[in-house]
C-alpha cells in the first residue's frame, strides 16, 4: 500500500468516504469497506459519512416503522446483509448470520421459508450496521447523518457535499446509492394528474412504494382504481383492506374468507396482461443454492457473436427457453424415473447443444416421458385474444388461472416441473445480464425485444408475493371488493361527469367511472424527468448523463445514469469518469438490467456484493 499523504504540517491525512443512501446498497458497499479493512494495516485515518434523508441503515424502502403488512417476496432463509456466513468467529463484517437465522435467534417460532415483514428487514439491516461501527478500526471514524444530500460539487479534487439542513461534508469519495427516485410524469399518466388538479373530489395517487401513498385520505366503498398488477397492486389492495381492520379467515388449510370492516374502497385493478403476479412456488431449495445452466451459457453466446451487439430475441431468448425446457424435462424425468436417470438425460441433451425445445422432449421420450414443450410466456398473457360476456365472467375465469397456478406452486420449486422451470427466469439472471448490460444488445432489440418483451413477462411469472397472499387475493376476489377489469386496461377520463373511468375492451361491461386512481408501478429510472434536487443538480451540471444505447439503426435512451464498468465512475458530459465518485444501483437501470435486487444472498456472490467489492477495493486503494 502506499504511504498515506500528509498535509503541510506533516500530519496523516484524513481520507473521508460519504455514501449516499443506506438502503441495501450503500450498506453493502460500507460493509465490504469494514471487511477489507479487517486485514489491512490501519496508518491512515479514515472518516466514513453514511447519509440517509430517512432512516440511517436501512432506507426508506425498508423504514422501520412501516406496517407489518408489507412483506419481502423473498424467502427470509435467501437474503443476507453480511457477505460472508457466520463462522465459530465474533459476528462481524465478512461474517454473520442471514435475516433468517438473525430472525430466528429473536423468536425460535421462526421457521424456515419464511417471509419477513419490510421493517423486520431493516430492523436486521440496522443490526448489520450496529456490527459493522462496533468493528472498525480504530483508526475510523464513522457518523450516520440524517439530512438529505442536494448538491455535490468538486473542487481542487475533493468533493463537497451540501445537505439540506445547511451542513456542508468535505470527501475525497463519494458512493451514490440512492435507490427508487420519483421521476417528472409525461404523457397519459401528466394527463392523468392534471385533470385530478382540476376536477374537485377527485384524487390521483402515485408513488415508489406503496408504505409512501397517502391512501388513508380514500373513503369507504369509493371506486377506485390501480393501475398495475404487480407487487405493488398487492401492497395496495391489502393496505386498504386488511390494512383497514378487515379480517382474513383460514377457513381450511390454504383457503382463506374475507370478513370486511366496512372501510374499504370498491377496488378495480387492471394491466396489460389482466393477471396478478403468480405466486413463488414453495421454496425447496438451500439458501446457498447456485444453479449452473447447461444450455444457456452467456460466454458462449457471447463467442459466437463476435462481441458484437446481439439482437435478444433471436440469439439470446431461444437459449434461455431451451434452459427452461431442460429444467421442465429433467423434472418430469425425476419425477419419473429417479435422479440418476435425470442426470443422464441432462447429459444427452447437453451433449446435442441444441436450443431446440422439439429436440429436448424427443431426448426425454427415451426415458418414458411423454410430454410436449410449454409456451412458456403464453402464460404471462393467458386472456389475449379472448372475450368475456361480463365482469363476473372475467373474474371466475381469472380465479380458475391462479387457483391452477397455486397448485403448481404448492407442489414446490424443486418437484413441480412448470415452477421448476419459470425459476430459471430468476437464476440465470447473471448469465442475462452478462449479454445485455452497457449495449450488449442492439439498440432496437434492447428496447423492445428486451425491455418491451421479455422483462415484463419474466417479472410476472418469476417475481411474484408469497403463496399466502395470492390465497387471500382469491378471498377479495370471491367478495368483490377486489375486481379485475380485464386485458388490455384502459384508463382515462371523462370530462362530463369529472371522474376517471377504467375498463377492458374484451370485457363486455367492464367500463367504471372511478373517484380514485392509484398508480401502483414502480416508476421507471429516467434521469431527464428526475426531480431529486441532488440528482438535478449533477445533471444539470453535467456531472452524470443518461446512458444511451447507440447500437444500431436507431439509437435508445434508457434514462438510467451512464457509468464504467466496476468500479462505476459516472460519465460526464465532457467524458470524463472522476475516480473518486461512483454510482450504484437503481440510479444506473437499463445502463445495467434489475438493479432492484435489495439484499445479497448466502453462497457464492452475485452482483450484489461483487458490485460492492469493486468499489469498496477501489475507495481503499485510493485512501492508501
Amino acid at each position: 500500500m502506499k504511504e498515506p499523504v500528509s498535509d503541510l504540517n506533516g500530519s496523516r491525512h484524513v481520507y473521508r468516504i460519504a455514501i449516499v443512501g443506506s438502503g441495501p446498497r450503500g450498506l453493502a458497499v460500507l460493509e465490504r469497506i469494514a471487511a477489507q479493512l479487517q486485514s489491512l494495516p490501519h496508518r491512515s485515518r479514515i472518516d466514513i459519512y453514511l447519509i440517509d434523508s430517512t432512516e440511517v441503515g436501512c432506507g426508506r424502502i425498508w423504514r422501520t416503522d412501516q406496517d407489518d403488512l408489507y412483506r419481502m417476496n423473498t424467502v427470509a432463509d435467501e437474503v443476507t446483509m453480511f457477505s460472508g456466513p457466520a463462522d465459530n468467529g465474533p459476528v462481524r463484517p465478512g461474517a454473520g448470520p442471514s435475516l433468517a437465522e438473525w430472525w430466528r435467534s429473536r423468536d425460535p417460532r421462526v421457521g424456515s421459508n419464511e417471509y419477513a415483514p419490510r421493517k423486520l428487514y431493516g430492523r436486521y439491516m440496522r443490526f448489520v450496521l450496529d456490527t459493522i461501527r462496533k468493528t472498525l478500526p480504530p483508526a475510523v471514524s464513522f457518523e450516520g447523518v440524517h439530512d438529505r444530500v442536494i448538491d455535490l460539487c468538486r473542487e481542487a479534487g475533493v468533493f463537497h457535499v451540501r445537505l439540506e439542513g445547511g451542513r456542508m461534508l468535505q470527501a475525497d469519495s463519494v458512493v451514490l446509492a440512492t435507490g427508487h427516485g420519483l421521476p417528472r410524469l409525461k404523457g397519459a399518466e401528466l394527463a392523468l394528474e392534471d385533470f385530478a388538479a382540476r376536477k374537485p373530489g377527485i384524487q390521483y395517487i402515485r408513488n415508489d412504494s406503496p408504505a409512501e401513498m397517502d391512501l388513508e385520505g380514500i373513503p369507504a366503498e369509493t371506486p377506485t382504481g390501480v393501475i398495475g398488477l404487480g407487487l405493488s397492486f398487492y401492497d395496495v389492495i391489502f393496505s386498504l383492506t386488511e390494512g383497514r381492520q378487515g379480517k382474513f379467515l383460514e377457513v381450511a388449510e390454504n383457503e382463506y374468507s374475507y370478513q370486511p370492516s366496512g372501510h374499504e374502497p370498491l377496488i378495480i385493478a387492471g394491466s396489460r396482461s389482466g393477471l396478478p403476479l403468480l405466486a413463488r412456488g414453495r421454496n425447496q431449495k438451500r439458501p446457498d443454492y447456485s444453479y449452473q445452466p447447461t444450455l444457456f451459457k452467456a460466454g458462449e453466446i457471447s463467442k459466437r457473436s463476435s462481441g458484437r451487439p446481439l439482437d435478444f430475441r433471436s440469439e439470446v431468448a431461444p437459449w434461455v427457453f431451451a434452459e427452461m425446457h431442460l429444467v421442465y424435462f429433467s423434472t418430469l424425468v425425476r419425477g419419473l424415473a429417479g435422479a440418476s436417470s435425470e442426470s443422464a438425460f441432462v447429459k444427452e441433451v447437453r451433449e446435442r447443444g441444441a436450443s431446440d425445445p422439439l429436440v429436448i422432449r424427443d431426448a426425454a421420450k427415451a426415458f418414458g416421458v411423454h410430454a410436449e414443450p410449454v409456451d412458456f410466456f403464453a402464460l404471462a398473457r393467458p386472456f389475449d385474444g379472448l372475450s368475456y360476456a361480463s365482469p363476473e365472467d372475467f373474474t371466475q375465469q381469472v380465479m380458475a388461472f391462479i387457483r391452477r397456478d397455486l397448485r403448481h406452486a404448492e407442489a414446490g420449486n424443486r418437484l413441480d416441473p412448470l415452477k421448476a422451470a419459470l425459476d430459471v427466469l430468476r437464476d440465470t439472471r447473471s448469465e442475462i445480464r452478462r449479454l445485455v448490460d452497457f449495449s450488449g444488445l442492439t439498440a432496437q432489440s434492447h428496447a423492445n425485444d428486451f425491455l418491451g418483451w421479455f422483462s415484463p413477462r419474466s417479472s410476472l411469472l418469476s417475481s411474484g408475493p408469497p403463496r399466502k397472499r395470492v390465497y387471500q387475493l382469491l378471498a377479495l376476489l370471491e367478495t368483490g371488493i377486489v375486481r379485475i377489469a380485464g386485458p388490455g386496461t384502459r384508463f382515462g377520463v371523462r370530462e362530463s361527469t369529472g371522474r376517471f373511468t377504467l375498463g377492458s375492451p374484451a370485457v363486455t361491461g367492464s367500463d367504471t367511472e372511478l373517484d380514485v386512481l392509484i398508480d401502483a408501478r414502480i416508476p421507471g429510472t429516467d434521469l431527464p424527468l428526475e426531480t431529486s434536487r441532488l440528482m438535478v443538480n449533477l445533471r444539470d451540471r453535467g456531472m452524470l448523463t443518461e446512458y444511451v444505447n447507440r447500437h444500431g439503426e436507431s439509437s435508445f435512451r434508457t434514462g438510467g445514469v451512464a457509468t464504467t464498468g466496476a468500479p462505476f465512475h459516472p460519465v460526464g458530459r465532457d467524458g470524463s469518469t472522476p475516480e473518486g465518485l461512483h454510482v450504484i444501483g437503481i440510479p444506473t437501470e437499463n445502463a445495467r438490467w434489475f438493479t432492484f435486487v435489495g439484499s445479497g444472498r448466502p453462497g457464492p456472490w452475485n452482483e450484489f456484493f461483487n458490485d460492492a467489492d469493486e468499489i469498496a477495493k477501489h475507495i481503499l486503494h485510493r485512501a492508501g
